[in-house]
């Protein structure tokens, strides 16, 4: 039988990172092409910032509200919560070390529930699943790929918040949730910050590989259903742009799916006056005067420092690059929702002011993620 290790919460570290790649065909950070930067020499474990924000006292209705979703539907002991992720794969073990991380940052903040950290793959993630509930988990995050998610779904017993999407040929399970990073969700989210903008006559701008397909894809969806009309779309070539400029200056908003280094290259040519947007592609960290003036949507935990739950929750002293960092909110996140799934709620009373977007329970039980908007090159957030 598959060991079941608890995490512990007091005095942790962090597993520490490689600068190995850390994605598939599959994954849902399919969107962060760059590696991964290692968060100290390997053999160190990294260091967690202060947690100043935990050491403060909670107002009584905070701390009541909390004791009461810890607590397992039933009421029966404490919350236990089992950690099922790849951490042995060589193709997503170093992102499911980076999700992990912000779980037990989390963990360590919050300090209601104990942790079980279970490493499973697609092949074995049924039978160790079944472990982890035979052994007392009353809820569950992860997996992490969506073959697994598939061979996992009907065996679902205990609320289980999957952390990718979950395909169509998965059997349909009341107790399967998901939240995931999915770029499809933030290029819907364009389109209608753009509307509501008043943006009707958009360009859209679409480069080549992968990962701007599918975001261009989602776009063009998303703006046929609000407008009833196709948005103009061509494909960037940075060798002649002559197509793309004339096509701009007819527009009233240029949205882009393109990757960074695409997206200066595109900028530069635009006139001053013709609106940008762009989704959390486009925000590569540090200083970008490149693409200054662009509106663009990205997560609470990079955008707004003075979020309370950005606060709240302690960052690795050594930066992690802005992909990462989203790995890591997505298991701060993951734990916050995994808490209130075992308390029972379900439907609207699931929702949460996250650090990864403001988050409530949709259609299918995924979990949607409403992102701030920001402008590169400045601090201002709408």
């Amino acid at each position: 039988m598959q060991r079941l290790t608890p995490l512990l919460l007091v005095g942790m570290a962090l597993t520490w990172f490689t600068p190995a790649m850390a994605q598939t065909a599959d994954y849902i950070i399919q969107s962060n092409g760059a590696p991964m930067r290692a968060l100290q020499q390997p053999g160190q474990p990294p260091r967690l910032a202060p947690l100043i924000a935990a050491s403060a006292p909670k107002a009584a209705g905070d701390a009541a509200s909390d004791a009461r979703a810890a607590q397992p539907a039933g009421g029966r002991g404490k919350l236990r919560i089992g950690v099922i992720l790849p951490n042995e794969s060589s193709e997503l073990g170093e992102a499911a070390a980076v999700v992990r991380s912000g779980v037990e940052a989390a963990a360590q903040v919050d300090q209601n529930a104990e942790l079980i950290s279970v490493d499973a793959t697609t092949d074995n993630v049924v039978a160790r699943y079944r472990a982890a509930v035979a052994d007392g988990v009353n809820v569950v995050i992860g997996p992490l790929s969506r073959g697994a998610i598939v061979q996992l779904a009907p065996a679902v017993t205990v609320p289980t918040l999957a952390l990718n999407s979950i395909d169509k040929q998965a059997a349909a399970n009341p107790k399967l949730f998901s939240l995931s990073l999915t770029v499809e969700g933030e290029a819907r989210q364009l389109a209608r910050l753009m509307r509501d903008d008043g943006r009707v006559n958009p360009l859209l701008v679409v480069g080549g590989d992968a990962l701007s397909q599918r975001l261009g894809k989602a776009f063009a969806e998303e703006w046929r259903t609000l407008s009833g009309r196709p948005a103009r779309q061509l494909a960037f070539d940075a060798g002649d742009m002559t197509a793309l400029l004339e096509a701009a200056g007819q527009a009233d908003g240029v949205a882009l799916a393109l990757d960074a280094a695409q997206a200066v290259k595109l900028k530069s040519a635009l006139t001053q006056d013709v609106p940008v947007y762009g989704t959390s592609q486009l925000n590569a960290g540090g200083n970008q005067p490149g693409l200054a003036g662009v509106r663009f949507i990205d997560m609470p935990w990079l955008l707004m420092p003075g979020h309370p739950a950005v606060q709240r929750y302690p960052r690795p002293t050594t930066p992690l690059t802005p992909q990462t960092e989203r790995l890591y909110a997505l298991g701060i996140d993951a734990y916050r929702l995994a808490v209130l799934l075992a308390g029972g709620r379900s439907g609207a009373a699931v929702k949460l002011d996250g650090v990864t977007g403001d988050l409530k329970l949709g259609r299918d039980r995924v979990f949607e993620r409403q992102l701030p908007a920001g402008v590169m090159g400045g601090n201002a957030l709408q």
